[in-house]
């Protein structure tokens, strides 16, 4: 990844000056009028940016009706929380930097794209699907959303040619991928975009487009956020199937989704 792409956020600089300009005006003797004047300059500036910022969180994914779920089921999920990294590509759908330096997803954007996704995939014929999951939080739930969908997954370690060799005995031929990562799933990427096959990436706001069709901003690394996401768009896959009714939930829960995984097998990844 290039410099020019890929920009390292910085801490806030505002924040530190608050503390000593806070300082600053408890020292002042209220009836000293020409000293209280020009210091509420700074501190009045921080302090209108913090609650404009606070009101600004709670309005980003707007109506919570419009939502897929709950505003704050998403946000608890923590779906919008990327890195402290942001590449020029992610940019359009990143809302703000936090005051610890992480990149915070607009939530609107990602539930537009999950119902653009799932009126894409429900096109395809179930089987022609597929999922490729090398994460080790993803597995759970990309086993899970293949169930219930019919789609075809691809967990762990893609083996080269696993799209692109005709020889290989346990290649698969579907006609559209979603990766969970393009970084992870760089191999997966790579073999699709060389048979031309659409291409739809789980994207945080540390990747790339490269070979990629079509992009859901989302935390692609948490194990709640990555149950949460394919939860719903398997659910709204089948919707769009007429498979489930337009207001009905899938038979199994998010919970079905999220990874089961033990201290072990996360110190072996």
């Amino acid at each position: 990844m290039s410099e020019d792409q890929v920009k390292e956020n910085q801490p806030t600089e505002n924040l530190p000056e608050e503390e000593p300009v806070e300082e600053q005006i408890e020292t002042v003797e209220a009836p000293v009028e020409e000293t209280v004047e020009p210091a509420p300059e700074v501190p009045e500036a921080e302090v209108v940016d913090e609650e404009a910022d606070e009101e600004v969180e709670v309005a980003e994914t707007g109506p919570e009706e419009t939502l897929l779920l709950p505003r704050d089921t998403l946000l608890s999920a923590g779906i919008h929380i990327g890195t402290r990294m942001k590449t020029l590509d992610m940019e359009p759908f990143i809302y703000r930097v936090r005051p610890d330096g992480l990149f915070v997803l607009d939530v609107k954007k990602t539930d537009d794209r999950i119902r653009t996704t799932a009126k894409f995939l429900s096109r395809y014929e179930p089987s022609k699907v597929a999922i490729a999951a090398t994460r080790l939080y993803a597995h759970e739930p990309v086993k899970m959303f293949c169930k219930l969908t019919g789609a075809t997954p691809l967990i762990g370690r893609f083996i080269p040619g696993q799209l692109s060799n005709p020889q290989y005995k346990n290649r698969v031929d579907p006609e559209v991928i979603v990766v969970c990562d393009p970084r992870a799933d760089a191999q997966a990427v790579k073999e699709a975009s060389t048979v031309g096959i659409p291409i739809v990436a789980l994207c945080s706001t540390d990747n790339e487009f490269a070979g990629v069709d079509l992009v859901i901003p989302t935390n692609n690394k948490g194990r709640r956020a990555l149950a949460v996401i394919f939860w719903l768009i398997a659910r709204q896959v089948l919707r769009e199937r007429g498979e489930i009714g337009p207001d009905k939930d899938p038979p199994v829960t998010i919970e079905d989704f999220e990874a089961k995984v033990t201290r072990e097998e996360e110190e072996d990844t």
